[in-house]
């Protein structure tokens, strides 16, 4: 398993200089940065929009990219290294590819007429066809599409007509080429140009998807025209409110025929337009930064229906009790909203889904960068602060916790290479760059304030801001020289290379990293490794010895110096690795960047295991601190030498009263990455009964106790006391009906038909007006209205609609409208709202009279509660982030559940240290995490036999009271030689192994099966308790009552037989028959456990145990088959999807599925039902590609690796198998230990 974990991506941004950089299909949208597509997929589940793959093959900048129109999972790209690729979006690899394709393309599209042919076109042509696949597959020219006077910016295929094909040229010409037509070239120039040698670049072209010859096309400084391709005629020209608009973008919406959308290249102005309409129909204003592309889902995602108690009743009734049909739009609303989403991109690399009907995003992915990223550096006084440098001439601030942009520089510097932020609070970041010289960014103020140029033209390589002087600041550049300055321009030195360089940390070009001894001038070590130049150096601020390297191999390497061992590779960056930093303050998460424009987050935490377990079990400081000579010697466990740590012991120290809490909470949030960890132990204090006034400042920025929810999203609301919203654009007259209708509905009212005037207003859409007055009809019929409004504004998905909920007092009714579309904080919000009386129900009587606050009381308000937490609790952890997820249940005071999420996500130190300081009411919990923490320290291979962990593994034990069982299997387990052996039985009051040889002979002739395997296991001769244990399970398995508690206990113990002693060739029929009953036990706990993705692995791996060995055992091939698709029928995992119906199981599959469930019974701990999820699950990573053994699939996230070193599954599955079954997938008798 790798020792470096993934915990953190921040994705590129979308590059804004090719044309054909976002495409979509379906539920799926793609955007290419620089190097590498992402690709974003909908979770219907939780209705947004995750990211499901980074493509990066391309070795130079993507130029194009389309989705297949006849196959959802076929991709193209093409690049800069005159490549075209084409992926399985699905499977996330290469299915075919062209090395030579004569030229740069700088357009791709599928042939709308062929399969699986994609055509592409360079600046001045010949178009290209590719046929992938079959008997002409090939590159061929089109017959035509050749010769042309200008370049080509893009073309397009037409969607209909069969191989009719339009191109657009940067002189702002056409040309269009269909089949049995003659073909014209450089036509239809806007009528300003005709005649003169000027440019207007066509920027963006599509056909009328409702006709054969019409087509939009976009000029750069002449706009948009409706052209006719036959009779080569423009049909409309559209004007823009303003003449400064230009357009590079626009797309068709498929769902509103004769509706189309632009977007502006200087502002992001998102118009809406009918061809019927010269001017636009409505405007959004979405960003301050223009647009770049834009691209309309075909098929908008599928929102989940509300569950609505009235939701047959649609019909709406008026005074005269004549049915009428519900209110339709007027004929401007029906124009304002076109059903759709768009997808935007943006010239500063901004990427987001747009619902125009909504008028909300979706998704939005701000401000990433476009390039390579050379520098990321941590803010001194704030670790959630990570600055960042790139090619794209611009410095970003991220906040780590939510991977979201805070800040942004101005841009246009050229190359930034380096930075370096002002000490304390400064808020100051120095930038290097590659040719307009030094600078210093004001943070808060977003201008620049400084301007260094001693270095003239030349590229600056490294600035360094120094810590212990604040005024000064070295830079170091490619003419030889370090300066050293003062912030306001003043030269203190200059040094020549080869003299040294102060401050600035830069490796040597080459392939090796060395280290150097300064006081005797000599190299030390090499560490060989890298097969390409070392660009980024880090040395960890608390273990001497730790070195971090990033390489232009696209890897990151982490050496133990002391021998120059490799302790771990990282291979998920996808291009160059250039800068790696750490905060002295959180030192075990580490950041990186890359030439493949993305920061990602790791966690170092793995590397120095012990030392966490030596706090969890309350070890002596020498355990845990030290100094750097110690820590240095070779083969010295890992000690902590930093400041940080020395801080920590010595507030620990200084404290009264129970300083162990303390020490567990510091600890635990100098180890643990970003991502939750202090608002978790935020909430750990709130329970734990700790004043108000000492909770952070930030704290209201994450997850809150329930009890201060309401009273800070109070405060945060009078803060936003006045928001202005403005809307842009003009309307179109009202017919001549609804002037008639008003005219109606006025005369009611004077005549004092106050409910027929309502009706009509109803009618007329006018619902305000409607219900202003309704309550002098009577409050039952205002409160009737208002609940109309509301199911008219839900089935609208219309934000709207909260007011009018508020106002009834329909808790439940807005809570599943916030649920239903994946806003799962708004829901919490206000379900805690009504559990805290501030929504009131209005005391009208239902019309049966009965009173319609009944059911709405206090307890429903707390089970809605509790029910929306847990939602939003699952949301958290199934996106990988468990810690998280814990906190929503803390919220609420659910302390099973958070221990439950701590250590299915395998937070398993975490836990610990929460559960230490919960006390009782977590204790289940904290005693199952010390348990597998326990297993943790029993890795055979890597470090069980050292001392050091066995006792470890003792002392966690220790901490569970009743622990006399689990320090049997330790010591059964424990594969030392037998002095050593005895040593640890004395340490965990067991007898020496003779002696529970002779025990276990007296036990079994009293007949105590459990406690013989238990005494001979301990002893000398631990394979007699095989033939004891094993008989004794198939003889319940012969029975019919037997159940998984009465079988799981034995078949547990006899797993912790050393595994030499397993592997004896006098065991092997044995040992064949414990792995088969192992395995489908295991599969029965995993369907216990809802272990759904490896139920049907644990059934196979049984069943090929079973085919292959000469065994005599209680089960048949043809069993384990039916109970695999009994369970796959009634838990309705055997739909291909979610729209087409399942096959209802038969009555045979019921009867067995209901014995299965007999057997199975209940998991003692619940909150451990349900996938295990860790940290970083769904990071995709650039180039690391492993296939698991068990799925066949690639796997997402964290890798495990199985004891051939080439068999592969995800952690996850790992986790959940080695949870259910003890031994590896591979049938080798070996324990897996993936903790």
């Amino acid at each position: 398993m790798s020792q470096v974990r993934q915990v953190g991506l921040l994705a590129a941004g979308c590059q804004p200089w090719n044309k054909d950089v976002c495409a979509a299909s379906g539920d799926r949208f793609a955007y290419c940065a620089t190097l590498a597509i992402y690709i974003y997929q909908l979770d219907h589940r939780y209705n947004e929009f995750k990211l499901l793959a980074i493509m990066s093959e391309h070795k130079k900048t993507i130029t194009a990219i389309s989705w297949s129109p006849h196959n959802p999972d076929m991709f193209a790209s093409a690049s800069a290294d005159s490549s075209v690729i084409i992926w399985n979006v699905t499977e996330q690899k290469v299915v075919a590819r062209l090395d030579d394709t004569k030229g740069i393309p700088a357009s791709l599209s599928w042939c709308w007429n062929a399969g699986d042919a994609v055509a592409f076109v360079s600046h001045r042509g010949p178009l290209y066809i590719w046929i992938i696949s079959g008997p002409d597959s090939g590159v061929t020219v089109h017959r035509e599409a050749h010769s042309f006077l200008s370049d080509i910016s893009l073309f397009r295929w037409h969607p209909k007509k069969k191989g009719k094909v339009v191109f657009g040229h940067t002189d702002g010409s056409l040309s269009i080429f269909q089949p049995g037509s003659k073909n014209q070239k450089h036509v239809l120039r806007p009528e300003s140009l005709e005649g003169t040698d000027e440019e207007d670049p066509i920027t963006a072209l599509e056909w009328d998807p409702l006709s054969t010859d019409y087509l939009l096309v976009a000029n750069l400084h002449n706009g948009i025209r409706l052209v006719d391709s036959e009779s080569l005629s423009c049909i409309t020209t559209f004007n823009f409110p303003s003449a400064a608009a230009s357009v590079q973008c626009l797309a068709w919406v498929s769902s509103a025929p004769g509706m189309f959308i632009t977007g502006d290249s200087q502002v992001g102005v998102l118009r809406v337009w009918n061809v019927s309409h010269a001017t636009p129909i409505e405007n959004f204003k979405l960003k301050k930064t223009g647009f770049h592309g834009l691209h309309v889902l075909s098929s908008p995602p599928k929102k989940k229906s509300c569950s609505l108690q009235h939701s047959t009743k649609n019909h709406y009734t008026s005074s005269t009790s004549e049915a009428i049909p519900p209110p339709t739009l007027t004929q401007n609303q029906a124009y304002s909203l076109p059903p759709g989403h768009a997808v935007c991109c943006f010239m500063d690399g901004g990427v987001g889904l747009y619902d125009m009907g909504a008028r909300k995003w979706d998704f939005l992915r701000d401000l990433g960068h476009v390039e390579t990223i050379f520098d990321c550096k941590f803010k001194p006084d704030n670790p959630d602060l990570l600055a960042t440098a790139s090619f794209d001439g611009t410095i970003k601030v991220w906040d780590i916790n939510t991977l979201t942009a805070v800040y942004t520089s101005p841009g246009n510097e050229g190359v930034i290479y380096s930075i370096s932020w002002a000490p304390g609070d400064l808020n100051c970041i120095a930038g290097a760059t590659s040719k307009n010289g030094g600078f210093i960014w004001d943070v808060q103020k977003g201008k620049m304030i400084t301007r260094f140029s001693e270095h003239g033209k030349n590229g600056i390589f490294c600035i360094a801001w120094s810590h212990k002087d604040s005024k000064r600041i070295a830079t170091c550049s490619s003419d030889g020289f370090c300066i050293i300055r003062t912030i306001d321009g003043k030269v203190l030195h200059k040094y020549k290379h080869p003299a040294a360089v102060f401050g600035c940390d830069w490796s040597q070009n080459n392939k090796t990293v060395r280290i150097w001894d300064y006081t005797q001038d000599t190299c030390i070590k090499v560490l060989s490794g890298h097969t390409a130049p070392v660009r980024g150096l880090m040395w960890n601020p608390e273990i001497p010895y730790l070195l971090v390297s990033g390489s232009w191999d696209h890897t990151i390497r982490v050496w133990d110096t002391r021998d120059g061992t490799c302790l771990d590779t990282v291979c998920d960056h996808g291009a160059d690795v250039y800068g790696l930093t750490c905060h002295p303050s959180r030192p075990f998460t580490m950041a990186s960047c890359s030439r493949d424009s993305t920061v990602r987050l790791w966690s170092l935490t793995p590397l120095i295991n012990p030392l966490q377990i030596n706090i969890l079990a309350d070890r002596c400081w020498d355990k845990i601190i030290g100094n750097t000579d110690r820590a240095v010697e070779s083969g010295a466990p890992p000690l902590l030498c930093g400041k940080v740590s020395r801080d920590i012991k010595q507030d620990v120290e200084k404290k009264t009263g129970n300083a162990r809490v303390k020490k567990l909470r510091w600890f635990s949030e100098c180890f643990s990455p970003p991502g939750g960890s202090k608002n978790l132990w935020d909430l750990v204090a709130v329970i734990k009964g700790q004043d108000d006034s000492l909770l952070p400042q930030n704290y209201c920025k994450g997850i809150m106790h329930m009890k201060h929810l309401i009273r800070f999203r109070m405060s945060r609301a009078q803060e936003l006391t006045t928001v202005k919203m403005s809307k842009f654009g003009g309307g179109i007259g009202a017919p001549s009906k609804e002037e008639r209708l008003k005219e109606a509905a006025e005369i009611h009212l004077r005549l004092g038909q106050i409910q027929r005037y309502c009706e009509l207003m109803v009618e007329l859409g006018e619902w305000d007006k409607a219900l202003s007055v309704a309550p002098g009809v009577s409050m039952k019929y205002w409160r009737k209205l208002m609940q109309r409004r509301a199911d008219q504004l839900i089935q609208e998905e219309n934000d709207d609609v909260i007011p009018y909920c508020v106002a009834v007092g329909d808790v439940k009714k807005l809570v599943s409208f916030f649920t239903s579309r994946g806003q799962l904080k708004e829901a919490l919000l206000v379900a805690q709202a009504a559990c805290e009386g501030n929504i009131q129900i209005s005391p009208v009587s239902t019309t049966d009279g009965s009173s319609n606050s009944g059911g709405n009381s206090t307890d429903d308000y707390n089970e809605l509660l509790h029910k929306v937490s847990k939602e939003l609790a699952e949301w958290y952890f199934q996106d990988g982030h468990a810690v998280l997820a814990a906190c929503c249940h803390l919220a609420v005071e659910n302390i099973e559940l958070a221990m439950a999420n701590l250590i299915r996500g395998n937070e398993l130190e975490l836990a610990i240290s929460v559960g230490t300081v919960l006390g009782e009411s977590a204790a289940q919990a904290t005693h199952y995490a010390l348990e597998l923490l326990a297993r943790k320290c029993m890795t055979v291979t890597t470090c069980f036999q050292s001392l050091g962990y066995r006792d470890l593994a003792v002392d966690l034990l220790m901490m569970i009271p009743d622990n006399k069982l689990q320090l049997a299997k330790l010591c059964a387990f424990y594969p030392g030689c037998t002095e050593e052996i005895n040593d640890l039985h004395e340490k965990c009051n067991l007898p020496d192994v003779e002696e529970c040889m002779r025990l276990a002979e007296t036990i079994q002739a009293d007949g105590d099966i459990f406690e013989t395997i238990k005494y001979y296991l301990l002893s000398t001769e631990p394979e007699k308790a095989l033939p004891i244990g094993i008989q004794y399970v198939k003889e319940q398995l012969w029975g019919s009552d037997w159940t998984l508690d009465s079988i799981c206990p034995y078949l547990d113990l006899l797993s912790y037989i050393r595994t030499e002693r397993l592997a004896l060739h006098k065991c092997s029929e044995f040992r064949n028959e414990l792995l088969i009953l192992c395995g489908y036990i295991g599969a029965l706990l995993a369907i216990r456990r809802q272990y759904n993705s490896i139920v049907p692995a644990l059934y196979e791996y049984t069943s090929q145990l079973l085919k292959r060995r000469e065994v005599s055992v209680p089960l048949k091939i043809e069993q384990l088959s039916e109970e695999l698709d009994a369970w796959r029928a009634c838990t309705q995992l055997n739909k291909p999807t979610s729209e087409l119906p399942c096959t209802p199981p038969s009555e045979s599959q019921r009867t067995m599925y209901s014995i299965l469930l007999s057997r199975i019974q209940e998991e003692p701990l619940k909150g451990m039902v349900g996938p295990d999820c860790v940290t970083g699950s769904n990071l995709p990573s650039h180039s690391d590609v492993h296939i698991s053994c068990l799925t066949g699939l690639r796997i997402q996230g964290p890798v495990f690796f199985l004891e051939d070193g080439k068999s592969a599954i995800s952690l996850n599955d790992a986790l959940m198998w080695a949870k259910v079954n003890p031994f590896s997938p591979l049938g080798t008798g070996v324990r897996l230990n993936p903790f």
